[in-house]
């Protein structure tokens, strides 16, 4: 029997479409309920203070460059949403004089614009953001090569090769959009062999680095967090890291502020992963399969899901 069809866009697969037992529960998810939600390979962290969120965040980038060595070489995967951890990476590692010339960093997506990659140019491009806000700020004699900064591309091989090339890659962080995705891991299209049901937990995490159709939720996201609300202005492609590149990792470890999903998603994705409930029409609920997850929350950023009119 088909599911049924979202509530957001019939045209596409979301959490809307998940049974009303799951939304009902992760609606009633209190922050002291889901501090409890941790179990082996998920764990749950809460912050009271977004000053030492975000400098948590910044340190996961200094624990894993400073394991880095020439011989084994180490690095981190990184997101744009949210980017204030950035410039606390470039002060800490200015301020230690950390040596980081051996460490890797791998930027998790990019715009797509009519066939290729959004320039460095681009106002909204993310390879301009981590290099402003992070990598042009670390002094010359501490900053890894720009061979070692690997940003995808439209001919996505070299990005994909650079897993494969004797690298570890200690942490994938990330956010989570309304969509409930990590970079842009969206959930489908619902046409074809996915018209009734939405690709199985294993079909999906087969993905690699990929251009994406971008479901309408992530467009008006981005508008609002980044474009002033003007999604004329937001592209509806893009490059993002894949489900196969994400399982390479040790650890993914997801940050949430409060500023890109809202009361509700973060208590569903929570809920999804410590229940293990992998469902591809909520992309983030397929990390209750990685073995080595970490939800990091600003605890007033957590919110309610309180009916309350505006």
């Amino acid at each position: 029997m088909p599911r049924k069809l979202s509530s957001i866009s019939p045209d596409w697969w979301d959490y809307t479409t998940l049974d009303a037992d799951i939304i009902r529960d992760a609606a009633a998810l209190t922050p002291e309920k889901m501090a409890k939600l941790s179990r082996p390979g998920f764990k749950v962290v809460m912050y009271d203070t977004l000053e030492e969120f975000y400098l948590a965040e910044a340190l996961e980038y200094v624990a894993a460059w400073k394991r880095s060595t020439p011989d084994n070489p180490v690095g981190i995967c990184g997101p744009i949403g949210p980017t204030e951890q950035l410039p606390l990476v470039a002060r800490l590692v200015n301020d230690l004089n950390l040596n980081v010339r051996s460490g890797h960093f791998w930027g998790m997506d990019e715009w797509y614009l009519d066939g290729k990659e959004a320039p460095p140019t681009h106002p909204l491009s993310f390879e301009k953001a981590d290099r402003e806000l992070c990598f042009n700020r670390i002094r010359k004699d501490l900053v890894m090569p720009d061979q070692n900064l690997h940003f995808p591309k439209a001919d996505t091989s070299a990005y994909r090769e650079s897993w494969d090339a004797g690298v570890r890659c200690a942490v994938m962080q990330g956010g989570q959009g309304d969509v409930k995705h990590w970079a842009f891991n969206d959930p489908p299209r619902r046409k074809g062999k996915y018209k009734d049901n939405p690709p199985s937990p294993a079909e999906y995490r087969k993905l690699t680095t990929r251009v994406v159709d971008l479901h309408p939720l992530t467009v008006a996201q981005n508008a609002r967090t980044s474009g002033g609300g003007n999604i004329s202005l937001v592209p509806t492609q893009a490059l993002s890291v894949g489900p196969a590149e994400t399982w390479q990792t040790e650890k993914v470890s997801i940050w949430q502020a409060g500023n890109h999903d809202n009361p509700f998603g973060q208590r569903l994705t929570t809920l999804m992963i410590a229940k293990k409930i992998p469902d591809a029409a909520v992309p983030m609920s397929l990390l209750a399969d990685h073995p080595n997850v970490q939800f990091n929350f600003y605890r007033k950023g957590i919110g309610s899901c309180e009916v309350e009119m505006h």
